[in-house]
């Protein structure tokens, strides 16, 4: 095992999550969503004025929409009270957009993203780096090399200033409108930070980008956004992290993700969520691939109250690719809802969706998943994979498939598998020396696998531990 490995594993990863600081705002907004709470958080921006309109319209999307209430299994979100939350707090810190280092920032915000060790991966693997604090972002950087390539990488607030007409053309247009769904419309109307990236054509970023996302006051909402492009032939790595401390009262996380993946182009999206259990998480994520594109998600969720979250991906073009890995834990008064969406509209488009869930105490994991074979999108295919693990008899696990299939020329295949933890399984552990809970654990680890080889190593690690610590009761 490397050295990087051990000091990885010896990392106190519950206090990492567990920790929080007495909230210091330079602005906040009252709870509540209306239309003056809008035009404050427009303004604090210093925004141009076609940002606020679109804000106000979303905003009466927003209210136009019932609360989705009517989907078979879905997660109880009667308590999610948009009047009980704050929409917009902006940290206390001198520069706006981001500190070019991370000694210019409060020392109460620096020690919270080096307990979270996100300026030590910076130095050690990462192209670039932004780090959101409540509402904004507090730090970015992004190494020379790329730059001068012509790679931005940026919080979108910033690019709403300073690259005015790619962000009118892709945010929120052709990817994930408003109208897409209620969230995404209180998303359209409140958000605020989140990363911009642009890779533009035949570039190849060899080094992840990463952001991360912590939310540190009680009862807020953080909508950060998140707006990928990557040009003709080009690639990228995008990694996200985000966390919360536990509070008596309910936070919401409604994040919105778009990507639009060039021809021949390859985007990769890795994200590691542990939200507390106080926080609900109902997130709106879609790409648009065109042909010969790749596009891959590679999701670990767990943490949260409830979590609503679907990846969609639209493979707009010939030849362009989709895969989904995701892993999903629900512990006790948990209710995981998670899947995938892909559409095919073009012939000879592939994709692959592997869902793996483990519940425990109680709680609910379910996959919920939607495949479209459009008319005309022949010798496309598809392949769907979920798999369950749970650990006791009060655990639940569902499997929700839908598949639309309009072409007859197409290969579509569904298994799901559900089941628990075998006591001869754990009792042939048992007689090689390990414990009951290290039996449990060297079983889960090899359950999920096939998702952490598909992270950078310190997220493996760290994706891990965090499952061991949901195992143990640790986190809150």
């Amino acid at each position: 095992m490397s050295s990087e490995q051990d000091h990885l594993e010896e990392t106190d990863t519950e206090e990492r999550f567990s920790f929080k600081k007495e909230e210091k705002s330079a602005f906040k907004t009252d709870k509540g969503l209306t239309e003056e709470t809008i035009r404050l958080i427009s303004e604090d921006k210093d925004e141009p004025e076609w940002m606020l309109e679109r804000r106000l319209r979303a905003l009466q999307q927003y209210q136009e929409m019932p609360m989705p209430t009517d989907w078979p299994g879905q997660p109880d979100l009667s308590e999610v009270d948009i009047d009980e939350i704050v929409p917009y707090i902006r940290p206390d810190i001198e520069t706006r957009g981001g500190a070019d280092s991370w000694e210019d920032l409060p020392e109460e915000i620096q020690d919270t993203f080096d307990k979270l060790g996100i300026p030590e991966a910076e130095k050690n693997a990462l192209s670039g780096v932004g780090a959101q604090y409540e509402s904004e972002i507090v730090y970015q950087n992004m190494q020379e090399q790329w730059e001068e390539k012509g790679v931005i990488f940026m919080d979108m607030d910033k690019a709403v200033q300073e690259h005015p007409d790619l962000v009118k053309e892709y945010f929120m247009t052709k990817c994930v409108p408003p109208s897409d769904n209620k969230f995404a419309a209180l998303h359209g109307a409140v958000w605020s930070g989140g990363s911009f990236v642009y890779v533009p054509e035949d570039t190849t970023v060899e080094m992840p980008v990463q952001a991360y996302f912590r939310m540190n006051s009680e009862g807020m909402g953080q909508f950060e956004h998140t707006l990928i492009v990557a040009e003709d032939n080009s690639e990228v790595h995008y990694i996200e992290g985000c966390s919360a401390p536990k509070y008596s009262a309910f936070n919401l996380h409604s994040g919105c993700v778009e990507v639009f993946v060039g021809e021949n182009a390859h985007v990769q999206y890795s994200t590691v969520q542990n939200w507390s259990k106080n926080t609900y998480n109902l997130n709106t994520k879609r790409a648009i691939v065109e042909q010969d594109g790749t596009m891959e998600w590679v999701s670990g969720s767990m943490g949260s109250k409830a979590t609503m979250l679907y990846p969609a991906t639209i493979l707009k073009g010939p030849g362009a690719t989709d895969n989904h890995i995701t892993i999903a834990f629900a512990g006790e008064g948990q209710n995981i809802d998670t899947g995938a969406k892909v559409y095919h509209n073009a012939p000879n488009t592939k994709s692959t969706i592997e869902s793996k869930s483990i519940s425990k105490d109680g709680g609910r994991t379910n996959y919920r998943g939607l495949v479209h074979m459009s008319n005309g999108a022949e010798h496309s295919s598809t392949s769907v994979e979920c798999d369950a693990l749970m650990f006791d008899n009060e655990s639940t696990s569902d499997t929700m498939p839908y598949m639309e299939i309009q072409e007859n020329k197409v290969d579509v295949a569904h298994e799901a598998t559900v089941g628990k933890i075998g006591d001869e399984d754990v009792f042939y552990l048992e007689t090689r020396g390990l414990d009951d809970d290290d039996a449990k654990q060297m079983i889960v680890a090899g359950f999920i696998e096939p998702i952490t080889e598909e992270l950078p190593i310190e997220y493996a690690v760290e994706l891990n531990r965090l499952i061991e610590l949901e195992m143990e009761g640790s986190l809150g």
